[in-house]
């Protein structure tokens, strides 16, 4: 199993470098699109600080709260759509025959899916949550614990929507055109978990917690972090579960994952 990983690394490594190098020939093009994807980016924590014009509080939670949740949530799925996003293409893949190719090469399948057209560009996002999480970090009270949560929650929240983005993109081996499905919960999900939960009716962060667990993406933790008392009055340990989420979700991805690939019976082209 050791030697099966490390072989998945290193395949992943040398096509997303191959990648990397291609998309740097055109250095133009990158730096544009690096740089337009950061102001985009930007745009939505603007409109969030022009709401906190009006209002002090969003659902109990001041501004640089906000910016605390945001840049978890964001950069979780920023992380995770930069290393397995194009796991989403997998429909695309069969349609082209381009998955026949691939699953003759001697590296492991789901690795090439994901490096395939790996987008350097796409750090431009990570580096843009990574920096309004910073920003709402400056104000939290922090003790070596929360420092401890705050680093579990940014690993757990990348593997969480990682697993998830893989979990239903298998379910193009069967429909072979239903990308927006994964989209929907994840780029979906992350800008849901980017607010707090409080204002959402108590049915969704249930839906959140126990149907599909993005809610242990950035809010059970943030809530030990910033020291705030759970809306729904859930035991204190969901705010530590993170990590047991992701571990159980990376179980569940590549069951499903195997399960489509065995299910896989060639184009037939």
């Amino acid at each position: 199993m050791v030697d099966a990983a490390v072989d998945a690394a290193v395949g992943y490594l040398r096509t997303s470098a191959m990648w990397m190098r291609a998309s740097l020939a055109y250095r133009t093009s990158f730096w544009m699109l690096t740089i337009g994807g950061f102001v985009v980016g930007g745009l939505d924590m603007v409109g969030i600080w022009i709401l906190f014009q009006t209002i002090d509080r969003l659902g109990g939670f001041s501004l640089t709260e906000v910016a605390f949740l945001y840049g978890a949530a964001g950069f979780g799925l920023a992380v995770a759509d930069m290393i397995v996003g194009q796991v989403e293409r997998v429909g695309q893949l069969v349609r082209l025959g381009k998955l026949d190719v691939m699953m003759v090469r001697p590296l492991p399948l789901l690795s090439q899916v994901c490096a395939e057209q790996f987008a350097l560009r796409r750090v431009s996002r990570v580096l843009l949550t990574a920096g309004i999480l910073t920003w709402g970090a400056a104000y939290v009270d922090w003790t070596p614990l929360r420092a401890a949560v705050t680093v579990s929650m940014l690993m757990s929240g990348v593997v969480i929507f990682a697993a998830v983005w893989i979990t239903f993109a298998t379910i193009q081996f069967w429909t072979a055109d239903s990308a927006e499905i994964a989209n929907a919960f994840t780029y979906g999900g992350s800008t849901v978990t980017q607010y707090p939960l409080a204002i959402y009716p108590s049915e969704v962060i249930k839906a959140l917690t126990f149907a599909v667990p993005l809610a242990f993406v950035n809010w059970y933790p943030a809530l030990y972090v910033l020291d705030r008392d759970d809306p729904l009055g859930l035991p204190t340990a969901f705010q530590f579960a993170s990590p047991v989420v992701a571990l159980v979700l990376t179980g569940i991805a590549a069951l499903a994952w195997r399960t489509g690939v065995r299910h896989y019976t060639s184009t037939g082209s």
